[in-house]
């Protein structure tokens, strides 16, 4: 079935939240918590709480005395309790509920969301009680404020709502104070079900006893710009803390590589190849790739000349000389007509970059590997899940490598990925990754090798960091839109925006801005960092450094690209008042 961000979305609310259901002790609820500023913790209610008499007891009493803020009114038994919470929490898939705990463990209350699964993609908060009278005056907004910013962090989700009660006054002045508007009312009509009073939406024709009152949440602007917006910064989740501590307290001796190597299979399966290997980094995974397709001293390896460094440095770690080759303007990726002017005798790979998350016409640049019997590596650090013509990055060349250091889409803090559809280059890989070594002696190296070995807790993290890239692409995606909406009209920029073919993951959303335009590209970045808003300068034309065995002048396009290109604020955290804000100072100054 073909991914939408909709079908991404409702995928996400049922593993997120199915994955915090799961603990079946304190130890593994406490990890899943979500932690509340100030102190105290927003606790999942679990598969361990059908067993806790003491909570039932609990939540049956807060039920009874709390009744009235619900349509369907009834008196609850601890029995009902444990129905409701087995299956009607528990087994619904959109449905959570946190228990609100002070920093001494005692619980005060709960909140969570339903019926999540819509198509609007908005969560309704539900099911806000608080237990204790004298929890404290804030403990509550606080712990909304963190349920918000914990579920627009981890899941793709458009915004956020709730219902209340039109006569549950208390109420509604505590979610107004918590930055929630009213937005429409539905009309309610009582209806006596034995000794039970519960209510439904009223028929046009009936007259409306109670009113359900709609509010949105809405988040302070005043907030938006008082601290530094930042160009970029990663989502972790509760599934990524449990994998980590995990390998930490388990992952030794005989489990050693438990996480290693289910990471590499979840990874060589998703990028849709036979072998993967985990790195320290990027680099080093570019560098055993040069080494086992026998790249070397004298030899040639064409890269493109707007790029980071460690893509021509891997060339020259190995004794080779980096060729650097024009992009394309539409795409900021290696071009196929550059590169065929740059072959001589002495070539021996491409290595193409998907800058920023773009994918690079990888059909042009096959088309000349191919004629002229040249490998491909594809540099495909920032590209995890972007396609060309509907394959994945990283199933095109010879080999490919990931990044996933801890501005990438996906972290581990540092460390990286290599892979390969070819049997034999996966054997002589892996021999290099492993030193050299000779399996069939202890200890026995015959060959060059390198220590670039990825650690089993960084892939715990990327494991848990993969297990959500689909919705962290479509967190990316949504910022390029809010973007592209943003600054729509605004004279001498461009977005780097894909092109026919291509689905990028929007790694970093980037501007061009013309030399026409009535500031210059550095003037502008130091406005917005008075503004509170981060960028960065795009890499320049990286043939310009003194490091190379061989001076080669910049390439034209490569050096226009550097020169006026500017990466914004692109964290997969960010809200889209934030972007609004971007969008508004960049706009200001161009306009002038």
């Amino acid at each position: 079935m073909e991914k939408t961000r909709l079908s991404v979305y409702s995928l996400a609310v049922s593993e997120n939240f199915s994955f915090l259901k799961q603990a079946v002790n304190i130890q593994e609820a406490y990890l899943r918590a979500i932690p509340v500023a100030g102190g105290g913790c927003l606790l999942p209610v679990c598969e361990m709480h059908k067993r806790d008499a003491t909570l039932l007891r609990l939540l049956t009493e807060w039920r009874n005395r709390n009744v009235a803020a619900y349509p369907n009114q009834f008196t609850a038994s601890e029995e009902s309790t444990r129905d409701w919470l087995d299956q009607e929490l528990l087994a619904v898939k959109d449905r959570m509920l946190f228990l609100v705990v002070s920093p001494t463990g005692q619980t005060l209350g709960h909140l969570g969301f339903s019926g999540c699964h819509n198509s609007d993609m908005m969560f309704e908060i539900d099911n806000v009680v608080r237990g204790v009278a004298d929890a404290g005056p804030d403990i509550f907004a606080r712990a909304m404020t963190a349920l918000i910013e914990w579920a627009r962090k981890t899941i793709n989700v458009n915004g956020f709502f709730l219902r209340a009660m039109n006569d549950d006054h208390d109420a509604i002045a505590f979610y107004k104070k918590n930055h929630f508007v009213a937005e429409s009312s539905i009309p309610l009509v009582a209806v006596k079900d034995g000794d039970r009073v519960n209510y439904r939406e009223a028929l046009p024709t009936e007259t409306a006893s109670k009113h359900f009152m709609r509010m949105v949440y809405k988040a302070p602007a005043h907030e938006v710009g008082e601290k530094l917006i930042l160009t970029a910064g990663p989502s972790i989740s509760a599934k990524e803390a449990v994998y980590a501590f995990d390998a930490a307290l388990s992952g030794w001796n005989g489990n050693w590589s438990r996480y290693l190597s289910r990471f590499e299979k979840s990874f060589a399966e998703y990028v849709g190849v036979k072998h993967a290997l985990a790195t320290s980094s990027c680099t080093g995974a570019l560098q055993i790739a040069l080494m086992a397709l026998d790249i070397g001293p004298g030899d040639e390896v064409i890269v493109p000349d707007q790029t980071w460094v460690a893509t021509a440095n891997a060339v020259r770690y190995v004794g080779a000389i980096p060729v650097f080759a024009d992009i394309e303007l539409d795409t900021w990726n290696i071009d196929a007509r550059s590169v065929e002017t740059l072959i001589t005798g002495k070539t021996k790979a491409i290595v193409a970059v998907h800058m920023y998350g773009h994918p690079a016409r990888m059909s042009n640049i096959l088309a000349v590997a191919r004629q002229y019997g040249l490998k491909v590596v594809e540099d495909a650090a920032p590209a995890i899940g972007a396609e060309w013509q509907g394959k994945r990055c990283g199933s095109f060349g010879d080999f490919a490598a990931f990044s996933f250091q801890g501005a990438k889409l996906m972290v581990t803090g540092e460390g990286g990925m290599l892979v390969t559809n070819d049997d034999d280059l996966y054997a002589k890989a892996y021999k290099i990754w492993d030193q050299g070594r000779n399996p069939s002696r202890t200890f026995w190296i015959d060959e060059d090798g390198v220590k670039f070995k990825m650690s089993n807790i960084q892939a715990a993290l990327g494991l848990g960091q993969l297990e959500r890239v689909d919705e962290l692409i479509e967190m990316k995606r949504r910022i390029f839109e809010w973007y592209q909406e943003g600054l729509e009209g605004v004279p001498h920029i461009s977005l780097n925006q894909e092109v026919e073919g291509a689905r990028s993951i929007y790694w970093m959303s980037s501007i061009l801005l013309d030399k026409d335009a009535r500031i210059g590209r550095d003037a502008l970045m130091q406005q917005l960092k008075t503004r509170n808003i981060d960028s960065r300068p795009v890499f320049p034309a990286i043939s310009q450094y003194p490091i190379w065995p061989r001076e080669q002048p910049p390439q034209s396009t490569a050096m226009h690209v550097g020169l006026q290109a500017i990466n914004l604020p692109s964290g997969v955290c960010l809200s889209r008042d934030e972007v609004a804000y971007a969008c508004k100072h960049i706009r200001s100054i161009l306009l002038g």
